[in-house]
């Protein structure tokens, strides 16, 4: 069966808000310039926002500039933030500290990201853009000159076996003048264009965090609309970059959320399980007794920031969004960002189409030009700087701040996460808590909160390199890391005739990427499954 054909101007890969930003931007110009200008985004998520998460505490400055007048429309942004509060916990007692100027929320709100996107699928559709969700990007496709010319979607129906089943239906081939990729953190058709086209060269490593999150329905005494809580500290230890957040939203809802940065190198840490154990530290806890856990989830993060910014334009496209790493970690905000770079990417592909032009050149100065390069560029050194320990990494980012105001002479350089890992007899195990069941769980029941779905009968989407490594390598000399660092307990090591084995569980896949991200020897690679599959995350 040969694949169906589309053709579109622009096509988009995700919508997430960079995604999202881009088609408005592209045909808010082409209303302006009465230029026609047709836009497809296509969604590997079942729906708009089943695979977004996020804290979120959104900075709405792209939101301004690209929809003046989001208010009366209704965009979701209903919890202006009322109240900012940063702790440092010991296992036992939370001292309060001065608030990071970069964490001050005022005139910022506590929303649900997926719930923004969804909103702003509607304003791109109004515009005309076309959205297909339930359609995995699986292919980019090149013309002879090695040029993209858009992507094609994965065949639906293909069995375990690698073989056409009875429901098998190819994929269609999305076909542009333009591709813009919106993949989010760790896409990966973005790495295999990040490959093919050399767009890591002269950029620092990119550097990520893993970010579990729960939504709970607290006791009214327990709330307060627009609370906003970050921690650093325990149950981390001093070595080990982590921290959390609490955010209240509206109807009695908490967010609440723990990152650990991936460059962690015990072995036996899990962040899931960091997470379960903050919930229950003394003043934490009350938050959420007779409180009812709603949805859970977890996904990557970019923290590499200004050094780790890739060239971002190749003939016939460009990265937009997380897929190119924007996220202000001293911030801990990446919305506004990602949104302001699909904006100047949108307009940058307009004047190509206009102009004839084989790639959108006028994009990377735009960037520069941009509120986006100043804000990265001063915020460069505070995350790298934790290298040296928590304390060391607090005072740093005190000095960077105060005494140079972000403009010190030198710029502090990242490794890459996965060669940050000790091997086990190098450390300490950790001892974590049982959960109750009532303020702290296992994997298994959060991954029922998180709607995982994927079709049984098709191939892994979690592929190895090299078999034999799982147990050669990871399990002899790192203790089985992918058992911890998995939110979703897709990875176990079973007995098989007497020899281990690792057991891939993919159907609960939660699409965090960390695997991709974190496996010591990068023998794992992240594929995109059938199209829908996933998680289908409710208000996150």
């Amino acid at each position: 069966m040969e694949r169906e054909s589309m053709e579109f101007d622009v096509v988009i890969v995700g919508a997430g808000p960079a995604g999202l930003a881009a088609a408005i931007r592209i045909r808010q110009l082409s209303a302006e310039s009465g230029r026609s200008c047709t836009v497809c985004v296509v969604e590997k998520g079942s729906e708009v926002g089943a695979h977004i998460l996020s804290g979120a505490v959104l900075e709405p400055t792209a939101l301004d500039e690209l929809i003046p007048d989001w208010q009366a429309k209704g965009a979701p942004l209903n919890t202006p933030v009322s109240k900012d509060k940063f702790l440092f916990l010991t296992e036992k007692r939370a001292l309060r500290m001065p608030t990071p100027p970069q964490m001050n929320n005022h005139g910022n709100y506590v929303i649900s990201l997926g719930n923004l996107c969804r909103w702003l699928a509607q304003q791109a559709e109004e515009l005309g853009a076309e959205i297909y969700p339930g359609f995995a990007a699986a292919e980019v496709l090149y013309d002879g000159d090695g040029r993209v010319v858009g992507v094609a979607t994965g065949d639906m129906g293909i069995g375990a076996d690698g073989q056409p089943t009875d429901r098998h239906e190819p994929g269609v081939e999305l076909r542009a003048k333009f591709t813009l990729f919106a993949e989010g953190c760790r896409g990966s058709l973005t790495k295999m264009l990040t490959e093919r086209f050399n767009l890591r060269d002269g950029a620092d490593p990119q550097i990520y965090g893993i970010g579990i999150k729960e939504l709970w329905e607290v006791q009214p005494d327990q709330h307060e609309a627009g609370r906003v809580i970050h921690t650093v500290g325990w149950p981390a230890d001093s070595k080990t970059y982590a921290g959390s957040f609490l955010y209240h939203l509206e109807n009695n809802q908490v967010a609440v959320g723990y990152i650990v940065g991936l460059d962690y190198q015990n072995p036996y840490l899990s962040p899931f399980d960091e997470m379960q154990r903050f919930k229950i530290h003394p003043a934490i806890r009350p938050t959420f007794e007779g409180g009812r856990r709603v949805a859970y989830g977890a996904r990557a993060l970019n923290e590499g920031g200004f050094q780790s910014i890739p060239k971002l334009i190749f003939p016939g496209g460009a990265l937009i969004g997380c897929g190119a790493g924007f996220m202000n970690v001293a911030k801990i905000k990446g919305t506004h960002t990602a949104m302001k770079s699909a904006m100047l990417a949108a307009e940058s592909v307009f004047q190509a189409l206009e102009q004839g032009d084989a790639k959108p050149t006028s994009y990377p100065k735009a960037l520069r030009e941009s509120w986006i390069w100043s804000e990265l560029r001063r915020v460069r050194n505070i995350r790298p700087s934790f290298r040296w320990g928590l304390w060391g990494g607090l005072t740093y980012s005190a000095l960077d701040t105060f005494l140079f105001f972000g403009r010190a002479p030198w710029t502090l350089h990242h490794h890459e996460d996965h060669t940050q890992l000790k091997k086990a007899g190098e450390c300490k195990e950790i001892e974590y808590p049982k959960p109750d069941g009532v303020i702290t769980f296992d994997r298994l029941s959060s991954v029922f909160l998180a709607n995982v779905n994927h079709e049984e009968n098709q191939p892994c989407h979690l592929t190895l390199g090299d078999q034999s490594i799982a147990v050669d390598v990871n399990l002899a000399d790192y203790a089985g890391p992918e058992q911890r660092y998995c939110p979703a307990q897709v990875y176990e090591f079973v007995e098989q005739d007497g020899k281990a084995r690792l057991q891939i569980n993919f159907s609960n896949c939660v699409h965090c990427k960390t695997c991709d991200i974190k496996d010591p020897r990068q023998n794992i690679n992240w594929v995109v499954p059938e199209g829908g599959g996933g998680p289908n995350y409710p208000n996150m």
